[in-house]
């Protein structure tokens, strides 16, 4: 019987282990530039024990960025310091993917350098605020973006992915989750369009199908990851056709031999089931626990065979050992909310292991 605590080869990389540290935005990229810094590494490199590091969000381009101090991968600056980060983590043992997350409409003016504004397929503004510097603000109504733009996008996804590849990263996770730019192209309420990239069930999951096709050629799809949420309602989401939208979408990408799927899964668990027999490769499941994080006995979904992998967000976070916290049936430290965003090392790297 295969366990979490097995190995597994994804993607050409050995996975000491099929537990996942999920990607989690945690807003310490203080460095110039939106660089991360020496403590970022020393956070990654805590959790090398993971079978995969998935890091937080990182922009592709300037405008993809929605969160204040969020690090990016479309300078040379932030490819060296990076490198910091993945020589740390391999030093470990540990294998990390770079998630490339482009906001979209979720985001403001005041976080983009000066002239920018908030991009998406369509101009219809999320509800809701974002916390900027300057507090909580209003999202405002995006500019929707024109077939060239839509392109370039596209192509910026495929020069961060070859950006991370040279900053040591191990492969790419393309972010088409939690209600950012590729989840808004497929959901009817922020995808407005009448023109190829909307409308139908083909138009709406065509932008995701392009980008992951642009970056498994940029990089290889060995080296490509692609995580959804389908019918996640997070910033402002709305989806019809769950079970047209979703198989149409994995039906596409599966050719593409990707390094896996991972599916931040909502409460309909047929769903996962179908998507997980139509994907080819691993497959790696957050599973629907909400609104609390994901438990440890989720290691058990590797044994009942619904997932390959295993993703944990929260749990991971607040230990760095969790690996081997999970084989010894714990004690698990307890996340503190109150540091998730922003501010230093507390909450961050002082997580204390077992040791």
């Amino acid at each position: 019987m295969t366990t979490a605590f097995d190995p597994i080869v994804l993607g050409g990389k050995h996975l000491a282990n099929r537990v996942v540290m999920a990607p989690m935005t945690r807003s310490r990229a203080f460095g110039p530039g939106a660089e991360p810094t020496e403590l970022m590494a020393t956070y990654y490199a805590q959790r090398g024990g993971a079978g995969l590091i998935v890091t937080e969000g990182i922009q592709p381009s300037p405008v993809g960025q929605g969160y204040p101090d969020t690090p990016g991968l479309h300078t040379p600056g932030q490819v060296r310091a990076w490198r910091t980060v993945t020589d740390a983590v391999h030093r470990e043992g540990g294998v990390i993917f770079a998630q490339l997350m482009h906001t979209g409409r979720i985001g403001h003016p005041s976080l983009l350098p000066e002239g920018l504004v908030p991009t998406a397929p369509s101009a219809v503004a999320a509800k809701g605020q974002v916390y900027t510097h300057d507090g909580p603000l209003d999202y405002v109504t995006p500019k929707e973006l024109t077939e060239a733009e839509i392109r370039q996008t596209i192509a910026d996804f495929a020069a961060a992915a070859r950006n991370a590849i040279e900053a040591g990263f191990d492969g790419v996770e393309l972010h088409g989750a939690n209600g950012y730019l590729i989840h808004q192209f497929l959901a009817p309420n922020a995808n407005r369009r009448t023109d190829a990239w909307g409308g139908t069930t083909e138009g709406r999951i065509r932008f995701a199908v392009e980008v992951a096709d642009a970056v498994a050629d940029a990089i290889g799809g060995h080296r490509v990851g692609f995580r959804i949420s389908p019918g996640n309602p997070y910033n402002d989401i709305a989806e019809e056709n769950l079970d047209e939208v979703y198989p149409a979408l994995v039906e596409r990408l599966a050719p593409m031999d990707l390094a896996y799927l991972h599916l931040m899964e909502g409460p309909d668990r047929e769903l996962t089931r179908q998507l997980r027999k139509a994907w080819p490769s691993a497959f790696v499941l957050n599973p629907f626990t909400h609104p609390q994080h994901t438990a440890p006995d989720a290691v058990a979904l590797v044994e009942e065979g619904l997932a390959d992998l295993v993703a944990f967000g929260g749990l991971f976070l607040a230990n760095p050992d969790l690996p081997r916290r999970l084989a010894l049936g714990g004690p698990f430290n307890t996340p503190d909310p109150a540091t998730y965003y922003g501010g230093d090392h507390r909450g961050y790297t002082d997580y204390p292991t077992l040791d």
